[in-house]
């Protein structure tokens, strides 16, 4: 592939999983700096329940304060039918719905089974779709579980069937603990190229808890994947997962695919510029290479 499209998820996923809690001027910040880096897609919001996700409990006052822009679309990620009105309210572009693929992590997530998770997903999809939202629906877990442990692909094939009856126009396969390899994003994304139409966008959500996140996004790219999450500076995890650790950081990625020749429509120094600035408001030494070995040449 000579280009593949970044999703900057840095203000919800980034955010999610910090003992910090930034304000909202610093989160629409956050999401400023992302646009002057190029990102053209962003998750700026979760319409979860604040009492569970408090980090996110300002989701209305962040969508009210972003900058709004023709090229710019922002998603938020909803769990249900409540999460979808407070989404259309809000004005977003996008919802991204989570189903995980085993029924132990998807009861502790959303406190519901996988089967269960997949019949709201399919109501949350036809009523954003109605609305004339674009809509994703997120596989969590797909590459392994904190629980389980091993997901079989036979058992992801079941998952995948099912949210592909649902009709999103993307799906993601998410590495939501940070266990995969090259060789199972391969397998995985080819999985669901065979039960996905021609029409059907592939995303990955890929986290760096074992170090193989970057190894893991250049699988993808050479597997044809559409788009990729990716988090500035490398912050985030799931709340509701032990030991979660951070996403791939997006300027690690683009540091790969700008010497690959791969074009993400990203500038690389604006995104170190804003690694820094939020490692500043955390206050803590965030998992981003390239903040702290810097580009090269230099």
């Amino acid at each position: 592939m000579s280009a593949v499209e970044i999703c900057e998820v840095s203000p919800r996923d980034g955010l999610q999983n910090e003992s910090v809690v930034l304000e909202t001027a610093s989160k629409v910040t956050l999401v400023e700096r992302a646009v002057a880096a190029g990102a053209r897609r962003i998750e700026a919001v979760s319409f979860a329940n604040p009492r569970r996700v408090p980090q996110m409990a300002d989701a209305e006052a962040v969508m009210a304060a972003v900058p709004r822009t023709d090229d710019v679309s922002y998603s938020g990620l909803v769990m249900n039918r409540r999460g979808l009105d407070r989404a259309l309210a809000a004005a977003v572009d996008e919802v991204n719905v989570v189903v995980v693929a085993t029924d132990t992590f998807c009861l502790r997530n959303q406190g519901a089974t996988t089967a269960e998770a997949c019949a709201a997903a399919a109501e949350i999809v036809a009523e954003a779709r109605a609305a004339g939202l674009a809509t994703s629906v997120t596989i969590g877990a797909a590459f392994g579980c904190p629980f389980e442990g091993e997901v079989p692909t036979t058992r992801l094939d079941e998952v995948v069937a099912r949210v592909i009856d649902a009709g999103p126009d993307e799906i993601a396969l998410a590495d939501t603990i940070g266990v995969a390899v090259p060789a199972a994003v391969t397998e995985r994304l080819g999985l669901l190229d065979r039960r996905a139409g021609p029409g059907t966008l592939r995303r990955l959500h890929l986290h760096d808890t074992r170090n193989t996140g970057v190894a893991n996004a250049v699988a993808g790219v050479a597997a044809g994947v559409d788009v990729l999450d990716a988090s500035i500076g490398g912050v985030g995890g799931c709340p509701f997962a032990p030991n979660a650790t951070g996403n791939v950081a997006t300027e690690d990625l683009v540091y790969v695919f700008d010497r690959s020749g791969v074009t993400t429509g990203l500038d690389l120094a604006t995104l170190i510029d804003a690694a820094g600035w939020l490692e500043g408001r955390i206050g803590r030494r965030l998992p981003s290479a390239l903040l702290h070995a810097g580009p090269f040449p230099p």
